[in-house]
């Protein structure tokens, strides 16, 4: 009998592995950390870093947030602190990066953060939470800004304003195309990851000609890298400038995303690392000419902040090429950005599987079914209905509604925070061992100086952003935030800390249930 259970467990061991490569690395380290495979291995690395790319969205980023430190610094902020925030965020990346390749599973920041502290359950779940729901609404976010474009391009081309009703109607409907894509399956997001990677390319070069060539004048060497102006009502010239700094913050956020598909991926412990750092590396220097070209092409920045369309963008556009280019750039950004939006779900529906498998999430056997496609639908249609409900508050409120991003992206910065947190003070237990991608000698000093710049970029989001403050420029930011971490501590101490004690290994589960059948 004993022999028989010996040779059924040693069968179910070598099931886990990949059909067509039993020695494949990464379904051995997946097995190593107590998973059997449950996702197929269909993303090549340019569909993992699509993956990344998408989520930082770097063309529509730099495009729905550059008004922010247009206002806050001018050109002079925009360009200084758009190399110095993309230096620490790559930081961020490589450290990052070198867990993600000793834990290449779903769940990133999460699951990393249960196997470094395992004697602190709380941190994970915590963790956890506040990462899912950062997800939901940047995906939401994107979804929102897709509505946005188009109602840009309705003002442009038939000079007709939409009403927030009607631009949250469209943001429900891109919602819902988000959901029907992403349960479509790894192999439709992987394709139109890979897609994005070219149109991004593609979109910013023919955005950069066109800018360039149209624009009737073109702005000196001088105003590009030297000009400050000041929107914001705060004296302190240095303060405003690193109040542009936020715009940054918010195009780079994302890089992260690439964990949420490791299982899904071929050779997971060194592409999905190398995606998280190469996407911030891409989106630097793509940033930086998209920029530069938007700097030297705008033709007042008193027209911009003054706009009536629903994105200011499209008035430093209209200014620099006129109507029908207009319609076109604003075409590429908006087909761009919605491509970003669907990555947003496909990483919330991804940590809400990782979640339930380890029993921090509800209803665990609904949430880790897949379909044909290999999609968890559950998590992909409980992101879709979150977002709906999150657009309403669009319709009530524009502050209120922005207070929401704000917050999420605090809780992806304090996401960050957590594994990098434990790296700089238990370096020597946090990760005993490292992946093919490590930073050596050099990852304390990383991981301390990520540190540092995530905890400066938390303080700033939750300042406020004009001066003097009332109630309709306030930054509501601390607000969302806190509650959501009220929220997030509630769920803990009602529920989590009765259900879950770290992630769970399946095999051993299988294991016990097959030994079962012979006591």
């Amino acid at each position: 009998m004993k022999k028989q259970l010996d040779v059924e467990v040693a069968s179910l061991a070598k099931s886990v592995l990949s059909p067509v490569d039993e020695h494949d690395s990464s379904d051995k380290r997946l097995q190593e950390l107590g998973y059997k495979r449950e996702f197929r291995r269909d993303m090549s690395f340019f569909g993992v870093l699509g993956i990344s790319f998408c989520a930082i969205g770097i063309l529509t980023g730099m495009s729905s947030a550059f008004q922010t430190g247009l206002f806050s610094g001018g050109p002079l902020g925009l360009f200084w602190g758009w190399n110095t925030v993309s230096f620490f965020m790559l930081l961020i990346a490589l450290a990052l990066a070198e867990i993600c390749s000793a834990y290449p599973t779903i769940g990133g920041l999460y699951f990393w953060v249960c196997k470094m502290k395992p004697e602190t359950p709380v941190l994970g779940f915590c963790t956890g939470w506040i990462y899912s729901i950062a997800l939901v609404i940047s995906g939401t976010s994107g979804n929102l800004s897709v509505a946005l474009y188009l109602a840009c391009l309705a003002e442009v081309g038939q000079n007709r304003t939409l009403t927030r009703v009607e631009i949250t109607a469209i943001a429900w409907g891109v919602n819902i195309a988000s959901g029907i894509i992403n349960t479509v399956g790894t192999k439709g997001i992987g394709a139109m990851s890979s897609l994005n990677v070219w149109w991004t390319l593609g979109g910013t070069f023919v955005l950069v000609i066109t800018l360039l060539v149209k624009a009737p004048v073109k702005n000196t060497a001088d105003f590009v890298f030297t000009d400050y102006q000041n929107y914001t009502g705060w004296r302190n010239r240095g303060f405003v400038v690193l109040l542009g700094f936020l715009q940054a913050v918010y195009s780079l956020e994302g890089c992260e995303t690439a964990a949420q598909v490791a299982e899904e991926a071929q050779r997971a412990e060194i592409l999905a690392p190398l995606a998280v750092v190469g996407s911030v590396v891409g989106s630097w220097l793509i940033g930086l000419a998209y920029m530069l070209a938007l700097l030297f092409s705008v033709q007042s920045i008193a027209r911009v902040q003054e706009t009536t369309y629903a994105l200011p963008i499209t008035q430093l556009f209209y200014d620099a090429v006129g109507q029908r280019l207009t319609l076109m750039c604003v075409s590429v950004i908006a087909i761009s950005q919605f491509m970003a939006a669907v990555t947003g779900f496909t990483a919330s529906s991804r940590l809400f599987y990782a979640l339930s498998r380890d029993n921090a999430f509800p209803m665990k056997e609904r949430f880790m079914r897949l379909n044909r496609f290999q999609a968890p639908y559950w998590g992909v249609w409980l992101s879709v209905i979150l977002g709906c409900i999150i657009s309403c508050a669009y319709i009530g409120s524009v502050v209120a509604f922005n207070a929401i991003l704000s917050s999420a992206a605090v809780a992806v910065m304090l996401s960050y925070l957590q594994p990098i947190l434990i790296r700089v003070f238990w370096p020597s237990t946090s990760l005993p061992e490292r992946g093919p991608f490590n930073l050596g000698r050099w990852s304390w000093a990383v991981n301390f100086a990520s540190f540092l710049f995530s905890v400066f970029i938390c303080v700033l989001f939750i300042l406020p952003t004009s001066y003097p403050v009332n109630a309709l420029n306030m930054n509501y930011a601390i607000v969302a935030i806190g509650g959501v971490i009220v929220l997030v501590g509630l769920c803990w101490l009602f529920w989590g800390r009765y259900r879950f004690t770290g992630p769970v290994k399946t095999l051993t589960q299988v294991a016990e249930q097959t030994s079962s059948k012979y006591e």
